[in-house]
């Protein structure tokens, strides 16, 4: 949200000192500084999530799969749906839902590689927090510590900034979930970015096809001057007959337009060969390639020439299995691991069996149970996820 929304104690937290013994080379490379997300984040929401039907079809899935997987809050392995961190994950804040804000989270990580969430609310004590909000991810900036890890977060909106520190027990008030990254100690590597290549060639697929629709589809060919005796045409002649070209020729308006020449004038037309038409395959090519990065078959998104799957149902549930229910998992274990400290013994749990897409596999296992007769009943209840 906005830099008025955090407002911050100015005392500098407390240093914690860590066990690693490599932290202090990675503090040599920026202690104490902000360090900008290394990527151009604007170029990669505009090119990418902005212009590009796929990747935006792709980040929209994976985030609304994922946001519509109801979170769960587990106290002493019993489900609480009256407990207070209940209540604060389903109104996180008073302007969005939680499904809203987790479809923000889920997004945040599509496209940038990093989500950050802050809490508010008792700042300077170690109480629960009353609110939650997400924070745009192209405005965070990690400060890294003396050990190397990070102390304290920077958003900066409008000119502005302000640090967010933390606690003096050492909790900080940003939870900032990211996608691993293998040359970054500090910043996610996004989907988003994996595909950049992929985006821009399907991106010149769609900018050449557009070109060829306001040119009538085809190239429009060569004007060729045969004049005697090695005559050319003046410069003024030159521009006045490209200039009538452009206009009165070029263009799907122009499609089909007779054209008058005199002169010594001969018009020759030119036709895409085969292999020039091929752009078309390599664009769908290049929209496989998206939705590999990002873990979407590319049966759900529509696009023709693949067929890993024997139908659109087995398409769905690796789509759940193997994308949108490891990212919930991620998600709801960060969110234990930072909130867990400030609710006594809760855990953040998906509840998976609310999933409609999940519905025939569980089927499958309760059938099975079923009919395994040499397990007992709380044996079967334990296996199904449903406790003795």
């Amino acid at each position: 949200m906005g830099w008025w929304r955090l407002q911050r104690r100015a005392a500098e937290p407390a240093y914690e000192e860590k066990t690693s013994r490599t932290g202090p080379l990675i503090a040599l490379t920026g202690a104490g500084r902000a360090r900008w997300t290394p990527r151009d984040y604007a170029h990669l929401a505009d090119e990418g999530f902005g212009k590009n039907a796929v990747a935006y079809r792709c980040v929209r899935m994976i985030a609304e799969a994922a946001a519509s997987t109801p979170l769960m809050v587990m106290v002493g392995g019993v489900r609480s749906a009256d407990h207070p961190l209940a209540r604060l994950i389903d109104k996180p804040n008073p302007e969005q839902s939680g499904a809203e804000l987790m479809e923000a989270l889920y997004g945040a990580l599509q496209t940038a590689g990093n989500a950050y969430v802050e809490a508010t609310g008792d700042a300077d004590g170690d109480g629960a927090p009353d609110e939650l909000w997400a924070l745009r991810p192209d405005r965070v900036k990690v400060v890294p510590g003396r050990a190397g890890w990070p102390e304290a977060y920077e958003y900066a909106v409008g000119g502005r900034a302000v640090r967010i520190g933390r606690h003096g027990d050492g909790w900080s008030p940003v939870m900032h979930l990211k996608l691993f990254h293998p040359t970054d100690d500090h910043y996610g590597f996004s989907p988003l970015e994996a595909a950049a290549f992929a985006i821009d060639v399907h991106n010149a697929s769609g900018a050449w096809n557009k070109a060829l629709l306001d040119n009538a589809a085809r190239p429009s060919g060569a004007l060729v001057y045969g004049a005697r005796d090695g005559e050319r045409l003046t410069a003024d002649q030159f521009e006045a007959l490209k200039a009538e070209l452009g206009e009165a020729h070029a263009g799907a308006r122009n499609a089909g337009r007779p054209l008058l020449l005199e002169g010594g004038l001969d018009w020759k037309p030119m036709s895409l060969t085969p292999h020039d038409m091929d752009f078309i395959a390599g664009k769908h090519a290049a929209a496989r390639e998206i939705a590999l990065a990002f873990g979407v078959p590319p049966q759900l998104l529509g696009i023709p020439g693949d067929a890993t799957y024997a139908n659109y149902r087995e398409a769905n549930a690796a789509f759940w299995r193997g994308t949108v229910i490891p990212l919930v998992r991620k998600a709801a274990g960060a969110m234990t691991g930072w909130l867990g400290g400030r609710f006594t013994d809760c855990r953040i749990e998906p509840d998976l069996d609310a999933v409609p897409a999940l519905q025939v596999e569980r089927d499958a296992l309760w059938a099975r149970l079923n009919a395994a007769s040499f397990l007992t009943e709380d044996e079967r209840r334990r296996m199904a996820g449903v406790g003795e």
